[in-house]
Parts: C-alpha cells; sequence; structure tokens
C-alpha cells in the first residue's frame, strides 16, 4: 500500500486526526503543541496523532495530500481543516468546538 494510500485509509477511519511532529504527550515543535493545546481545551478526547518526524514517506506525502505545505494539519470526519493558525482562528470564533461536537 502507498503512502497516500496510508494517509487516506488514518484520516477517513477515525474521525480526529491530526499529523503533527512528535506526540500529544510530547510535542516536537511549538505549532504541533499548540494545534494539541487547542484540541484538548475543545474536548476532543477521540484525537488521533501521527508523527511525521517517525516516518519521512508519510511527512512528504501529507503534504500532497491536502495540498498544504505545512504541519501539523487537522483531519475531522476525514475532511482537511487547516494547520495551527486556522485551528487557534477557528477556536476563538468557537467553529472548531462546533465541528467536534457535530
Amino acid at each position: 500500500m502507498d503512502v497516500q494510500e496510508r494517509i487516506k485509509q488514518t484520516v477517513t477511519g477515525n474521525r480526529v486526526v491530526l499529523y503533527m511532529k512528535g506526540s500529544a504527550q510530547m510535542p516536537q515543535c511549538g505549532f504541533s503543541a499548540n494545534a494539541v493545546q487547542i484540541l484538548k481545551a475543545c474536548g476532543a478526547n477521540d484525537l488521533v496523532t501521527v508523527d511525521v518526524l517517525a516516518d519521512n514517506d508519510v511527512r512528504q506525502g501529507i503534504k500532497q495530500y491536502a495540498n498544504w505545505p505545512t504541519i501539523p494539519q487537522l483531519y475531522i470526519k476525514g475532511e482537511f481543516i487547516g494547520g495551527s493558525d486556522i485551528l487557534r482562528e477557528m477556536h476563538e470564533s468557537g467553529e472548531l468546538q462546533k465541528l467536534l461536537e457535530a
């Protein structure tokens, strides 16, 4: 199975997926740490994280999958939501909480 198929299975097989540097318990960059903090504040208890530092194919492949150049990347119900700045804006507006509750 190629990397694009693996990514597709992960984002469609889990409700909330964050591709990030490190893990939720030990983020390896500030943007990833910020994304995890926001998701926890929104009550995302079913969060699945994928450490892009553990697999370079996934690290490059996720950028192509969403046509988005940066990490972290959030997917909810198989849909690409955005990166760290977008998550922060959505959290501040209350939009992210609504999306996670739906």
